[in-house]
């Protein structure tokens, strides 16, 4: 009788698909029967040392568990764009990341909400501007860690600074991102 761990194998699944937790877990549990005393096949032994040799081995080159510049960049994009939609009600029209050695650039266009774009026409043009932009810049301040968190995660690496500022005029808003050092990615594939 084969076990689920012979038919993975039987099937040909790759041992560098994007599960690695199946195969770590695989791994972990022969481990466990090993330390209670269960008699393991030579063949799991086998594929044991197989899967691990060939992770660590792709892993190396920088083949695991890399985002590409793109990838990083698409995804700072959908987490500003929630933030966006949960602190300030709605998202931006369009968003743009960019990387830049130890810099992330976020741009975001049409982000003034109709309430805010009569609040700078209703009132004098500095006073309105000035009013606005001193709401934006709090409740950025007051979602920092949030913002700094994502990028984090996102990049892997420790944001140090973040800058920002809101044009009243093209709905335009900039942030920032000064990193402790520039984020590792994998070179993208070219087509």
């Amino acid at each position: 009788m084969s076990s689920p761990l012979d038919n993975r194998i039987i099937q040909g699944v790759s041992p560098l698909s994007n599960d690695h937790s199946l195969y770590f877990g695989d791994c972990y549990n022969i481990s466990q029967n090993i330390q209670r005393g269960f008699a393991i096949t030579r063949f799991q032994v086998v594929w044991v040392l197989c899967q691990l040799s060939l992770f660590f081995c792709a892993w190396s080159q920088g083949e695991i568990a890399m985002k590409s510049q793109g990838e990083i960049e698409s995804a700072i994009c959908e987490g500003v764009n929630r933030f966006e939609q949960e602190y300030m009600g709605r998202g931006p029209k369009h968003i743009h990341a960019h990387l830049i050695g130890d810099l992330l650039v976020v741009r975001l266009q049409g982000v003034l909400t109709a309430a805010e774009q009569h609040l700078v026409l209703a009132l004098t043009p500095e006073k309105g501007r000035d009013l606005l932009k001193e709401v934006r810049t709090q409740l950025i301040e007051t979602a920092r860690s949030a913002l700094e968190k994502l990028v984090q995660e996102i990049t892997g690496v420790k944001p140090i600074s973040l800058h920002h500022d809101i044009s009243t005029l093209t709905g335009e808003e900039i942030i920032v991102f000064t990193l402790a050092e520039e984020p590792l990615f994998r070179e993208s594939r070219k087509k």
